[in-house]
């Protein structure tokens, strides 16, 4: 019999018991609003089926009364209690990163950071959104017409999902944002890394849509919290692609509008599975099965 976990988990023996047991990974997410996330259960259950206790904290900044402005206190009590690492969600994936050592190369061109990993007293600042929405593109809509796409949102998520759009290979990535500034900066960003003429911004969703093959929300509207829609709805037409990130409610009242026309679309809950499998892999040094953690997220 061997005490060699098949996943890569390294048992370890309990000098007061003289029982092998399995390294224990805590962890935990930041952001406010988060009671409904379903990423806890994501995690624990894979690291459960990967021999780990594995311990994921919801860290609610609404629920505890505070802001952004507390993520230094938060931070340095998850390295006091041995964090292996945090995930990071609205409002604080551009406010973190002043206060880490180092940034992926991914998070540092997307200036947003959905995932730091603690380890030997360093900070590290990584972004697993835009892989996870890629993930999810490619298995949903790998054969939608991508040649201008309308992006609502140019916060950190938005930042991830117009690179994973531009990276797919869409010919243009139209931001729209209530900030104006804020989705003209983020359009220029991605001209500096993808080329000019890939994004621009808009302040007209009538007009942007009008050329669109698609669209994507990745503003908070759709949540639980924040009822409502990105887009009015008569703008939405058949031959219009239709992708959320909100994945709380499963269908949003973007995406039921949308299939009540006809359009084809994608739920959150994709890319919100592969940015947790990104995340796990960085927390735990394990290969996660993403196909199981799909299945156990439909199932929840």
């Amino acid at each position: 019999m061997t005490n060699e976990d098949p996943s890569g988990a390294k048992p370890q023996v309990d000098e007061a018991s003289g029982l092998w047991t399995y390294p224990a990974v805590l962890v935990g997410l930041i952001g406010a609003g988060i009671q409904a996330s379903r990423t806890p259960s994501l995690h624990e259950c894979e690291g459960a089926r990967q021999g780990l206790r594995y311990i994921y904290k919801l860290i609610d900044l609404e629920v505890l009364g505070l802001d952004a402005r507390s993520l230094p206190e938060i931070l340095t009590a998850a390295e006091r209690f041995s964090f292996a690492g945090v995930n990071i969600t609205h409002p604080c994936k551009q406010a973190v990163i002043p206060l880490l050592d180092e940034l992926s190369p991914d998070a540092a061109a997307l200036s947003a950071v959905n995932t730091v990993v603690l380890k030997d007293g360093r900070r590290v600042g990584h972004n697993t959104d835009w892989w996870g929405f890629t993930e999810s593109f490619r298995r949903e809509l790998s054969d939608a017409r991508c040649d201008c796409v309308v992006q609502f949102g140019a916060g950190g998520a938005g930042a991830a999902v117009a690179h994973a759009l531009l990276t797919l290979g869409a010919g243009e990535v139209i931001v729209i944002d209530i900030d104006e500034d804020r989705a003209q900066n983020l359009a220029a960003a991605l001209c500096d890394r993808f080329g000019q003429g890939r994004a621009s911004s808009s302040s007209s969703p009538a007009d942007a849509l009008a050329g669109a093959n698609g669209m994507v929300n990745t503003t908070p509207l759709g949540m639980a919290k924040y009822p409502g829609m990105a887009v009015p709805a008569d703008l939405l037409r058949r031959d219009l692609w239709v992708a959320d990130i909100v994945y709380f409610p499963l269908e949003t009242e973007l995406l039921r509008q949308a299939r009540a026309r006809g359009c084809r679309t994608m739920f959150g809950g994709g890319m919100a599975v592969f940015q947790a499998v990104g995340a796990f892999r960085l927390f735990t040094g394990l290969e996660p099965d993403a196909d199981r953690m799909l299945r156990h997220f439909s199932q929840m």
